[in-house]
């Protein structure tokens, strides 16, 4: 399909998704989903996209204006106002913006807008301090049309603004893309586009999940290209290194709380993560997030620890454009626990918020810490299930996600769902069938 196409396609899936259930296919959580339930799945996410806020220079709100890229109905725009003097939103779907407004209409700075193609061009250049998206790259299936809308934030981005995407990074698989499962972008395209745009790179988040984060902040023209010409940066200091999940001083070498925060004092500015690498025992982490500064001026680095590293005492460097930027610190590694296979919930397949009623014929299964995952066994009322699919949604754990087909021959009511891996059995859990 040409551009042209895809955009149509675009425009008409979600049109009918609007009309059809709007609150399901945003917040993909319940079929028929009440307005205040609906508008409380954004919690977690405007939470997040607040927490950026705190990178852009001091101000008064009422003098900022942010955009959102695929803003649906204005479940994220709602909740974001307050924080801006004008808060735009653009939507593909025109059926999705009438919602929008009906939603907005008591907020008169926040402005949804129908845009039927993958430009911004109803926009100037330079005038927004905060550019978003979230649930909406995922779901496009051309990559063409994703980047197009990355150089267009570049294009209307302030200097110095922040741009705060969602992406599906999982690896490649599907032999053709849709409008619901759409293009997967993995860390490194989005390490490199904002180097050849000159976003200084502050967060990737999540590689290789389907949500994976990324945060750019907009530099002038040629900034990537002067950091290599820049002089050696003045000391810094590694003031304290933890878990970056339990603050404490230690780390195990791999699984779910293998990452670590180093708590910096005299990080350059400039500092993004294309540049910045980070070695325990010698061999080099994944840096994932740069924060900005706190109140007494330090400054949070995440990295996770590399594959293979060994236990006791590892030695923390930090290098800054190819300079060692700071004395090492000490890491304590620990062994990390036994993988143990565990389920960590059970859903209906599409209804994901039905508390334990299956109305689809699809029972969601999601364990983690096997690489077995399709040797898992499922029975709901001693009827044996057929796995649909499994695939993985983080791989450092490993995480998967099973889908199980209920037979119809199985009655409306309650039934225990036996789970086997092997000589392993989980928990029961009952379930209400109600298809």
């Amino acid at each position: 399909m040409t551009p042209e196409d895809v955009l149509e396609k675009m425009r008409a899936d979600w049109n009918a998704r609007a009309r059809e259930d709007a609150h399901y296919y945003v917040a993909f959580g319940r079929r028929g989903q009440p307005e205040e339930e609906f508008l409380a799945t954004a919690r977690e996410i405007a939470a997040s996209l607040e927490a950026e806020l705190r990178r852009l220079p001091p101000a008064d709100p009422r003098s900022r204006r942010a955009l959102e890229i695929g803003c649906g109905p204005g479940r994220l725009m709602r909740p974001l106002s307050r924080h801006f003097g004008e808060i735009h939103g653009v939507d593909i779907s025109d059926a999705m913006i009438r919602l929008a407004r009906q939603r907005l209409a008591d907020i008169p700075h926040a402005h949804p807008r129908h845009n039927p193609g993958s430009d911004l061009a109803a926009y100037a250049g330079e005038s927004f301090d905060f550019v978003y998206s979230y649930a909406v790259f995922q779901h496009i299936p051309d990559r063409e049309v994703v980047f197009n809308y990355f150089r267009e934030t570049r294009r209307v981005l302030k200097t110095g603004g922040i741009a705060r995407f969602q992406v599906n990074g999982l690896p490649e698989s599907a032999p053709h893309y849709d409008t619901w499962c759409g293009v997967r972008i993995g860390a490194a395209d989005l390490a490199a586009f904002a180097r050849e745009n000159d976003f200084q790179l502050l967060a990737l988040e999540g590689a290789a999940t389907q949500y994976l984060w990324t945060t750019w902040r907009k530099q002038p023209p040629g900034w990537t290209a002067s950091l290599l010409k820049l002089p050696a940066p003045a000391p810094g200091t590694i003031r304290r290194v933890t878990n970056a999940f339990s603050g404490e001083p230690l780390a195990p070498a791999r699984g779910r709380f293998a990452s670590i925060s180093l708590w910096m004092a005299g990080l350059p500015a400039e500092c993004d993560l294309n540049l910045l690498r980070v070695t325990i025992g010698g061999e080099e982490g994944f840096v994932t997030y740069i924060g900005p500064p706190a109140r007494d001026g330090l400054q949070q680095v995440n990295v996770l620890l590399p594959q293979g590293l060994g236990t006791g005492l590892q030695p923390v460097a930090v290098y800054w454009c190819g300079h060692r930027l700071c004395e090492e610190a000490t890491l304590r590694v620990i062994r990390p626990g036994p993988a143990v296979p565990h389920v960590t919930s059970v859903t209906d397949g599409v209804d994901l918020l039905s508390s334990g009623r299956i109305v689809t014929g699809i029972i969601k299964v999601v364990i983690e810490e096997t690489d077995q995952p399709g040797l898992v066994e499922a029975r709901l009322g001693g009827r044996q299930l057929a796995l649909v699919e499994h695939f993985c949604t983080d791989p450092r754990l490993p995480k998967y996600e099973l889908n199980f087909r209920v037979p119809a021959d199985v009655p409306r009511g309650r039934h225990m769902l036996e789970l086997g891996l092997g000589r392993r059995r989980f928990p029961g859990v009952e379930l209400e069938v109600e298809w």
